[in-house]
């Protein structure tokens, strides 16, 4: 079958169009075809060697498409079954082989496309905003990265639970699509200084969270945007990791708190990852929730795939089309 690999760490030039054995279902597990694999940041990571593992290796977690065969002990998920995952390993490829246990039936009305879109950035948008720092009515809370897959995603399920948000993007193009997510301010933050700006629009007082997935580049002014007790979130480092800080900070800038959630912990269960999964693609398939697919690519064009998502060059959600 084709699929990308990666034989050394790197950037996207790593990333190799070959043929490859397919994989065969181990106990517990299903071979799905994929039509579909999402592009995320956590790919980079794996890519360059920031979060390491064995090589060589397929890239890609996240994904959907139909099951081709179940291997042992699985129960309830036949051939022909249409199925996603955020937690399959080697999913740029025609075929992978998937926990049975971390597959999500999807719901007729939900494409293949649209789910390979919405459930790795969906869940963590949902847990991020309803379980690390659940946004209350009223509350205004900061999303950086706003016009991102899962800025996009976390700006309207904000604003499901009543929130305001303020967005940071860096061009108009993606200021517009954080507004059609209905972000309430936004911050360009390549002109002005968020944190000040943030300040500003919070009558001084600052926000009650920020939702950072950028890291290194944003984490001072994320510190100094938020209220006494606020909430710093950092569930990303798309510009690198951030450097040891000294804890008395979070007491000088107000009692602050700072969390380093991952999807992983927040989907421990079978029984959390199905509620999870079934109240974004619930807002999904009832219109709640829009999803916006910023790029497809065939397979073999994953290198390019990745210079985008990393040259700041998409706004959505990035597809590879095996």
């Amino acid at each position: 079958m084709r699929a990308i690999r990666v034989e050394r760490t790197g950037g996207p030039e790593v990333l190799t169009p070959a043929e490859v054995e397919p994989p065969r279902p181990g106990r517990g597990q299903v071979l799905v075809r994929v039509a579909a694999a999402g592009v995320n940041y956590v790919d980079t990571y794996h890519r360059s060697g920031l979060y390491p593992g064995p090589l060589p290796s397929v890239p890609g977690v996240e994904g959907a498409g139909t099951v081709v065969e179940a291997g042992e002990d699985v129960s309830g998920l036949a051939p022909g079954a249409r199925v996603g995952w955020a937690a399959g390993p080697g999913s740029y490829a025609e075929q992978v082989a998937v926990d049975a246990a971390k597959t999500i039936p999807l719901p007729g009305g939900v494409s293949e496309e649209l789910a390979a879109a919405v459930l790795l950035q969906g869940l963590t948008a949902q847990y991020l905003a309803t379980s690390t720092h659940p946004v209350q009515p009223g509350e205004t809370v900061l999303v950086h990265a706003a016009a991102g897959g899962v800025g996009l995603l976390l700006t309207q399920i904000v604003k499901l639970r009543g929130g305001r948000v303020l967005a940071t993007v860096s061009t108009e193009e993606k200021a517009a699509l954080a507004r059609g997510a209905g972000a309430d301010e936004v911050i360009r933050y390549d002109q002005v200084d968020f944190a000040a700006e943030a300040r500003r629009l919070t009558g001084g007082e600052g926000v009650a969270a920020v939702y950072d997935g950028v890291g290194r580049t944003t984490f001072d002014g994320s510190l100094a945007s938020l209220r006494p007790r606020g909430v710093l979130v950092l569930y990303g480092q798309a510009s690198g990791p951030v450097p040891p800080f000294e804890p008395r900070r979070l007491q000088d800038g107000g009692s602050l708190f700072l969390t380093r959630p991952s999807l992983g912990h927040h989907t421990r269960t079978r029984d959390e990852l199905l509620a999870r999964a079934a109240e974004v693609l619930g807002w999904l398939a009832a219109g709640r929730l829009d999803v916006r697919i910023g790029g497809r690519y065939p397979l073999a064009e994953a290198r390019r795939a990745h210079e985008d998502l990393e040259g700041r060059r998409t706004a959505g959600k990035l597809l590879l089309l095996p």
